[in-house]
């Protein structure tokens, strides 16, 4: 019975040691356990950043001291377009740091008993209100920034349209180097109250951007369709002249409507089409011409000639190069001449010399009629109107009919208002000085069988030149 008492008791006192030393170290760790919050109720947890400094196991003092520092010596870098840079330092805008005990509501805040699980965690703080800036140094420094300088802003170029060789080709635009100083205001005050120490001015969008780039859809379709203008290749035919419109004039006509089609610019069209009238037109115009005598003189007045009608031909002009395709056209007129040749009396007219009394038909150059006429009364005031006219039209058996006189005739030639050519049964003088006192009205009398021959092959339009 002794022997198993002693036994029992020496297997006893080793279980007693252990779980006494198990006690102690769990009081040893307790201690330590409570130590540590009791630190970190006055120290910041480990992992612990403000603004992005590191507090981790500052006391209040050490990380407002340490902010205070970290914020003097501040500066923020900005980024530029074509890797240049500038900085903003915190002297330069009154930034310093402001207790205003928000530091210590984020110490009194944090969990201190959650210390030991602290070291995996990262604690990170924002407090806006912890700096303050200078806002008038702050507009000067920016202001000052040598990216908003006028000379150095190169404005953003939209991509466009130019001719080159192969017809119109899309120029790629330009980024250039202009700011929107209003967002770079924004973002740089934003970054220096947040803390930051630097700023990309084109990733946060600062600069401005042109409003076209070269794969716009709208600015392919421009060049293809102005390029189908350039195609056409439109002759305008003046008889013995031409003019040729093709792409060398084309090219400065092609502008863009509302809706940014390509288009004809019908001003410049027309501008066009009003220099051609001023060059080939010849109505009312003075002309030389050379008389059945051999002499050359200049002949003014009358109604005959060649009028474009200017509106039209721009419209006849813009539908041919809108087409794309080569083409012959003639302009449209508003009054035409008999002979679209430079010389427009061309070889079929009749000739009339009031001087001489005297009047000759050519027809295809050939002389048909050589007679002498009588022409308006001179001491009545009823001379026959100088100038070129056309015949209006040939009328038979007409009778004409005045204030004081009702004439039949067989052969009516008018060619201008109630003036004209025609037979005068009742004459058997002609010539010479007859037209001095007994004279017509203004028409040019004929003898009869005369007047016949040039009614016979004559037709309307055929000019009339009165000298």
């Amino acid at each position: 019975m002794e022997q198993n008492e002693s036994g029992n008791k020496k297997t006893a006192k080793p279980k007693k040691i252990i779980i006494g030393i198990l006690i102690a170290c769990v009081a040893v760790l307790a201690i330590l356990y409570a130590a540590g919050a009791f630190y970190f109720s006055s120290h910041f947890l480990p992992g612990s950043k403000i603004n992005g400094v590191n507090c981790s196991g500052k006391t209040l003092e050490g990380v407002e001291n340490h902010l205070a520092d970290e914020i003097s010596s501040y500066a923020l870098t900005i980024k530029e377009r074509g890797d240049n840079t500038e900085t903003i330092s915190a002297d330069r805008i009154g930034l310093s740091y402001v207790d205003d005990g928000k530091v210590e509501k984020l110490l009194k805040g944090q969990n201190s008993w959650g210390w030991i699980t602290a070291f995996t965690k990262k604690h990170e703080y924002t407090m806006s209100a912890t700096t303050t800036v200078d806002e008038e140094k702050l507009t000067s420094a920016i202001d000052g920034l040598t990216c908003l300088a006028e000379e150095n802003m190169q404005q953003p170029v939209d991509a466009h349209l130019e001719v080159g060789d192969n017809g119109y080709e899309i120029v790629p635009e330009t980024e250039g180097t202009a700011l929107d100083k209003d967002k770079v205001t924004e973002v740089i005050t934003k970054a220096v109250k947040a803390g930051e120490t630097e700023v990309d001015l084109e990733a946060s969008d600062c600069y401005l951007k042109p409003s076209v780039y070269q794969d716009d859809k709208n600015l392919i379709a421009q060049r293809d369709q102005s390029n189908a203008f350039l195609k056409a290749k439109i002759t305008i035919d003046f008889s013995d002249r031409q003019e040729v419109v093709d792409q060398s004039l084309i090219k400065d006509w092609v502008t863009t409507d509302e809706n940014g089609n390509a288009v004809l610019d019908e001003a410049k069209v027309k501008a066009y089409v009003v220099e051609l009238a001023k060059k080939y037109d010849t109505f009312g115009y003075p002309r030389q011409f050379k008389t059945s005598t051999g002499e050359t003189i200049t002949v003014s007045g009358g109604d005959y000639g060649w009028l474009m009608a200017r509106n039209d031909t721009t419209t006849k002009l813009i539908e041919a190069i809108k087409s794309g395709k080569s083409q012959t056209i003639e302009p449209e007129y508003t009054y035409k001449g008999y002979v679209r040749d430079t010389n427009d009396i061309g070889n079929t007219y009749v000739e009339v010399s009031l001087s001489a009394q005297h009047m000759w038909f050519y027809k295809n150059g050939q002389l048909l009629v050589d007679t002498d006429v009588v022409t308006g009364n001179h001491n009545l005031g009823h001379d026959t109107k100088t100038g070129i006219y056309a015949i209006m039209y040939k009328e038979r058996n007409a009778t004409l009919v005045g204030e004081d006189y009702s004439s039949p005739v067989k052969y009516w030639m008018p060619f201008y208002a109630n003036v004209g050519i025609h037979d005068a049964s009742w004459r058997t003088t002609f010539g010479g000085s007859e037209y001095l006192n007994n004279g017509s009205h203004g028409c040019v009398n004929t003898p009869e069988a005369n007047a016949e021959k040039i009614f016979n092959n004559i037709e309307k339009g055929v000019p009339v030149v009165v000298y």
